[in-house]
């Protein structure tokens, strides 16, 4: 017995895929392994440069308060919207 060329791997779980998901279903899988283009660690390099660590830890402290604060003007937007208990 031969073994099974890439095409005929690849039509095979094509098919699998096809008989387990659906067509849809294969095909949104099958977006997950888009390849892209570029050079992600050239382009992380440039992105990154000059951030040093307390950098990062200050931005993250300043996006998770400035959330924070957009939380609390949507609850005090809706009062008795988001209050403990409430049925719908």
């Amino acid at each position: 017995m031969t073994p099974a060329t890439l095409e005929q791997i690849r039509i095979q779980g094509l098919k699998a895929l096809a008989d387990e998901l659906g067509p849809v279903g294969m095909v949104r899988f099958l977006q997950q392994f888009e390849t892209g283009h570029g050079d992600y660690t050239q382009e992380r390099h440039r992105w990154l440069a000059g951030l040093s660590v307390r950098k990062l830890a200050a931005e993250i402290k300043r996006r998770r308060k400035d959330a924070a604060a957009q939380a609390a003007e949507v609850v005090a937007e809706s009062p008795g919207k988001y209050s403990a208990g409430r049925k719908k």
